[in-house]
């Protein structure tokens, strides 16, 4: 998922909490979904750049010489800029993209 395209905000703002409540009929259900959703952004996120940063590894013994590349800087601070993954599963549960399912709740 391209999250550099997210409408989510880049700080943090007062929610109603009601809104949260609605699709689950729990606020602690909801709250949970959107943890383990921040969880798996912020690994996909993670993964992402640290694939891009290995481009620029270099295989060298001394480790006093430490390369910085202006690329692999401006990299960083992309990522730095994006919204945090918390604020990111809240706006994407707010819209409704999040697929979530209750195992207990399906058995009944």
């Amino acid at each position: 998922m391209d999250f550099r395209k997210t409408n989510a905000d880049q700080s943090i703002n007062t929610r109603d909490i009601r809104r949260f409540d609605g699709p689950t009929g729990n606020i602690y259900e909801a709250v949970a979904i959107m943890s383990k959703r921040a969880n798996q952004v912020g690994t996909e996120l993670k993964e992402e750049l640290a694939g891009k940063l290995q481009e620029f590894n270099t295989h060298t013994d001394n480790l006093e010489e430490v390369f910085e590349n202006r690329e692999q800087i401006e990299i960083s601070k992309q990522y730095e800029r994006l919204p945090k993954p918390a604020l990111i599963a809240i706006q994407e549960f707010l819209d409704d993209k999040v697929y979530y399912r209750n195992p207990s709740k399906e058995a009944k």
